[in-house]
């Protein structure tokens, strides 16, 4: 999600290429420490200097909004222990996003990649619901490429090879089985 967030308005290329640089300066996205930080960590990683694939992308927003939804993933989990739920396989964050895909992940059947939509209206509803729940950054375009990055939506051009392997590895699986409802595997 953080590095979605990151990637909105730029190209995947950028982020990628800042990945271990997004793993340093968010404590290897540990949950735990990137919820610990505040205003100040955000600005000094804004502030700090370098350039290229060894720093990050410095918008405030993007940067403040991996602390504020790292906290929002704890409340999910702290609300769901006060209500006695127990821990689902992946955390709280997973059974709450799969959840919009009823747990198991949709192959759809487009004719060609202009034919893919940067949203839909699961990813508007998506979005809708964690800004109820206090997350930032995560805009519909934004759940969308969350979808499809984590297997929610397998998006390659029916026909294709990555399409008819996704295919192939949900049927051998089965739609419901126990590994594509917990998003065990993805395509």
């Amino acid at each position: 999600l953080s590095l979605e967030g990151a990637q909105a308005g730029l190209s995947w290329a950028t982020i990628l290429t800042k990945r271990e640089a997004y793993r340093v300066a968010f404590h290897g996205f540990e949950i735990k420490a990137c919820a610990a930080m505040c205003d100040v960590d955000a600005d000094a990683l804004c502030a700090a200097s370098g350039s290229g694939a060894g720093s990050i992308v410095r918008h405030r927003g993007k940067v403040a909004s991996v602390a504020n939804n790292a906290r929002c993933v704890l409340r999910l989990a702290e609300e769901a222990e006060r209500r006695g739920e127990a821990r689902p396989p992946h955390g709280h964050l997973d059974a709450l996003l799969w959840g919009f895909v009823d747990g198991a992940p949709q192959l759809n059947s487009w004719a060609g990649a202009k034919q893919i939509p940067t949203d839909t209206e699961t990813s508007r509803e998506m979005s809708r619901t964690l800004k109820k729940l206090g997350f930032s950054f995560v805009g519909p375009k934004i759940c969308y490429s969350l979808m499809q990055s984590c297997g929610l939506v397998v998006d390659h051009p029916k026909g294709s090879r990555e399409w008819e392997a996704a295919r192939r590895r949900l049927d051998q699986r089965g739609a419901n089985s126990p590994a594509a409802a917990s998003g065990a595997y993805m395509v």
